[in-house]
């Protein structure tokens, strides 16, 4: 601000001493113009004229004088051919020789003419122009002068006055660059220019790092930023974005409708090219209007692999758990019967755990052709055991070798988040069993779980498979979304119905070849 302030003194001052300077030229100019237009028109009065060709003084003067009151010059002098004075306004100086030396041009020459010169009165500005007769010949010369002193005072007025206008506007030039300087540093949240510099390198390093698509546009829809990973992600080749419109580059974009709008959306789901995307869309808001709209995107597969590998995971966590807890309670109950001395009671709670896996496994090396699938329902199996579920399989179920467009990995995500959503449903009802059934035969794999859980209420059943929708703890919701996502994927179909008696049933259709 205080250079701003300097910038507009030395302006003022710059602009303020030309102006005087060109004011007192202008001033002097004009002056000496009216000198001299005065005199050629007394000049050419044909009373003067005739007054001047017969040489007399009286009427001459007589002439001048009326002509000087009637006008705003410091004198008029008259003199004949012969440079003596016929008209003055001191009358004792009539008859003698005028003073100046500056009558030839205009008594030999004929030619009217501006001159400065001191004369008699004083320094003064004169106009002088030639007194023709009737045949044309030079018979006198008419000097219209304006002292200098009385320019001076003129041009002193003037300039005191641009003094004081030019005063006025370095003040409020000063206070308005100051306004502006408030105001511009509020824009810019009080920021130096290397600091904003130094955020825009940030900003820039910051875009580039984050593994998410950016695109943001201005209220006008023109894009003004996005990222190496838009480019990426979206194939927008090596064609420069900035500056044109959002719908130029992605015709189906919705982020001008919430320009409208205004209101967020966040994680959307929506094909773009062919692209399965997860949407996150802001509006950018300043000083509480829409400026733009910023939006940030990933490709939706990327973030199923994670959240199934972390489902993956937890399965694999909970099956070690469940068998290290199991393992471990029978451990202390054998022990227990052997300190008691109840080898045959031991014995039997042995033999009994033992055809238990042992039918779990002829069962699973019979009917799940799939080792890591077996892996899963081990695990599930072993789970429900520890908390207190039966998990009862039908023993009639079969699942031969997967079809290669139904991967392991989504097999076990499918069958495992099922049945973990029915262990939580049949536990917060206090009951017990969980059902299982599989099948193979025909052109379809149909899975299908049972519960005996609260059900579903009729009103959920349309966000049941929605992200982040849970009747239990927050931050729930994921298992049946990824279900959903998955079978969706594959062209299924998944059909929730509730049960004649407390409980819900999920079925999946999976079609084992893709059109």
């Amino acid at each position: 601000m205080i250079v701003l302030c300097l910038l507009v003194l030395v302006q003022s001052v710059v602009l303020g001493g030309f102006a005087l300077r060109h004011l007192g030229d202008s001033l002097e100019e004009q002056i000496a113009q009216r000198a001299v237009q005065l005199a050629s028109m007394i000049a050419q009065t044909p009373s003067i004229r005739r007054a001047v060709a017969a040489n007399d003084a009286d009427t001459t003067n007589r002439i001048a004088s009326e002509l000087r009151d009637a006008t705003d010059a410091s004198f008029i002098s008259i003199g004949n051919i012969d440079g003596i004075r016929l008209s003055h306004p001191v009358p004792d100086r009539i008859g003698k020789p005028m003073v100046g030396g500056d009558n030839y041009a205009v008594l030999k020459e004929g030619r009217t003419i501006i001159s400065a010169a001191t004369g008699s009165l004083g320094p003064s500005i004169r106009g002088k122009a030639p007194v023709f007769n009737d045949i044309g010949e030079v018979v006198g010369v008419v000097s219209v002068g304006y002292l200098t002193n009385e320019i001076d005072n003129t041009v002193l007025t003037y300039q005191r006055i641009v003094i004081i206008v030019t005063l006025v506007l370095l003040v409020l030039s000063v206070l308005i660059a100051s306004w502006i300087g408030r105001r511009f540093r509020a824009a810019i949240f009080d920021l130096e220019p290397h600091e904003i510099a130094t955020l825009f390198e940030e900003r820039n390093a910051t875009l580039e790092s984050v593994r998410e698509g950016i695109i943001a546009i201005n209220r006008q829809g023109l894009i003004t930023t996005f990222n190496r990973a838009a480019i990426d992600t979206l194939d927008l080749g090596s064609e420069p974005l900035t500056g044109r419109h959002i719908r130029e580059v992605l015709p189906e974009s919705r982020m001008p409708a919430l320009l409208e709008s205004g209101e967020p959306e966040f994680d959307k789901e929506m094909v773009v090219d062919g692209r399965h995307l997860v949407i996150n869309r802001i509006p950018i808001r300043v000083h509480g209007k829409i400026s733009g709209v910023v939006a940030s995107f990933r490709e939706r597969d990327e973030l199923t692999m994670v959240s199934r590998r972390l489902t993956r995971i937890r399965q694999y966590a909970d099956s070690l758990r469940s068998q290290a807890h199991e393992y471990a309670n029978k451990l202390h109950t054998i022990a227990g019967l052997i300190q008691l001395d109840k080898s045959d009671e031991a014995l039997e709670l042995i033999g009994q755990e033992t055809r238990d896996h042992q039918a779990m496994l002829r069962w699973l090396v019979d009917s799940v052709d799939d080792p890591v699938v077996s892996g899963c329902l081990l695990g599930k199996f072993n789970r429900a055991h520890e908390l207190g579920l039966h998990l009862d399989i039908d023993e009639d179920s079969h699942l031969g070798p997967l079809p290669a467009a139904i991967s392991t990995e989504r097999m076990v995500t499918l069958i495992g988040n099922l049945l973990d959503n029915a262990f939580d449903a049949t536990l917060s009802e206090g009951n017990r069993r969980i059902s299982l059934s599989m099948t193979d035969i025909g052109q379809d794999i149909i899975i299908e779980v049972e519960d005996q859980g609260p059900g579903i209420e009729d009103d959920d059943f349309a966000r049941v498979f929605e992200r982040g929708f849970s009747s239990k703890a927050e931050g729930r919701g994921i298992g049946l979304h990824l279900v959903k996502e998955i079978v969706s994927d594959l062209g299924g179909e998944v059909v929730v119905e509730n049960l004649a008696g407390k409980g819900a049933r999920f079925t999946l259709y999976l079609p084992k070849e893709t059109h």
